[in-house]
């Protein structure tokens, strides 16, 4: 269940399409800013993330004191699990292994809400019936990871309501809402205001691509609770580096719109290409596709050079489930070539 993308270390790898980041790269800015930080790294970070967290709250509309930054979103995932304690919980599967993982670490009873196949991997309102006032917190991704189905706004409201209701924390895992048609970006932010029992997980490190640095943050309108997950997660956290990588990328609004543009062009050729190759494809609305298609592709690919994620290790999937991520068409057209190789 610890098995991720992105894992080019132990294989030689020519192409990684197992993890979905930007495959524009790091802004050149952003980079600098990195290596400005480095220099800088002489200096423990400023533990309040103070540059940051003014930069986010003029970025995302909200006040500074509703915003948390950490090493990453699943370093916030685990500390918001540290800081609550919840008893029971509700995920959905398949979802991100993380979730589960720090449930259980502080002893939670994790029950699982499944996405169907046959329904094709959709949220549905009837699901949220399981949400009572016994469920102490909740897990969210929208869009999914790793189908890429993304949630309707009536649904993303029915579930706000529902967790109102029964005062159920609702962690709602914004991480790649960016990468949805702006038409599907139905985020849960702005209910922070009216909804203590909210929480938005979001990150750098997907649109930004800039996975090894590590910076991720949380929306509260409870600034108790931000403060509970203070006094659970470590000091420094997030480096020098990483917080001048995060001023810096808020700054690139025009490398997102650009980001927006050609993600959505070149999805829809990988997604055409693998369904007249035969792979079954699903959700796929983010900047990754997710796909049924032969038991061994993983392998296939691996010998040709190319990563892919095989998702046989999420819970509720089985061999013959992949993702690759959304790459540019010089990159998209090699991994198509790959794949025709075994499934044509």
């Amino acid at each position: 269940m610890h098995v991720h993308g992105g894992d080019i270390y132990g294989r030689p790898v020519e192409l990684d399409f197992s993890a979905n980041l930007n495959f524009l790269g790091m802004p050149d800015s952003v980079r600098q800013a990195a290596k400005e930080g480095v220099d800088a790294s002489v200096h423990y970070p400023d533990p309040q993330c103070r540059e940051l967290r003014a930069a986010l709250s003029q970025a995302e509309g909200v006040p500074e004191d509703w915003i948390l930054c950490g090493n990453g979103a699943a370093d916030l995932i685990f500390g918001l699990a540290l800081a609550e304690k919840p008893r029971r919980a509700l995920v959905w599967a398949p979802g991100f292994y993380e979730y589960e993982q720090a449930l259980h670490a502080v002893g939670c009873r994790v029950d699982y809400l499944p996405l169907r196949k046959e329904e094709g991997f959709a949220y549905r309102a009837e699901a949220l019936e399981a949400v009572t006032p016994e469920t102490d917190m909740l897990f969210f991704c929208n869009p999914q990871n790793p189908t890429g189905q993304a949630a309707s706004a009536e649904f993303v409201e029915a579930l706000l309501d529902r967790c109102r209701k029964t005062g159920t924390l609702c962690v709602a895992d914004e991480c790649f809402l960016e990468f949805l048609d702006l038409e599907e970006q139905f985020s849960a932010k702005p209910s922070l205001g009216s909804m203590e029992n909210l929480f938005v997980l979001k990150a750098f490190t997907k649109l930004y691509a800039m996975p090894g640095l590590r910076l991720g943050y949380g929306l509260c309108g409870d600034t108790g609770r931000l403060a509970r997950m203070k006094e659970v997660l470590q000091p420094w956290s997030v480096s020098v580096p990483a917080q001048r990588a995060g001023a810096a990328a808020l700054k690139e609004t025009e490398y997102v719109r650009r980001t927006q543009a050609l993600v959505r062009q070149e999805r829809r050729f990988l997604r055409e290409g693998i369904g007249r190759l035969g792979g079954r494809v699903y959700g796929s609305k983010a900047n990754f596709i997710f796909f049924q298609g032969p038991e061994d592709l993983a392998e296939f690919c691996l010998a040709r050079g190319i990563l892919i994620r095989d998702c046989r290790n999420y819970r509720g999937l089985g061999p013959g489930c992949y993702r690759v991520a959304v790459r540019s068409r010089e990159e998209n057209s090699r991994l198509l070539e790959v794949l025709r190789e075994r499934m044509a």
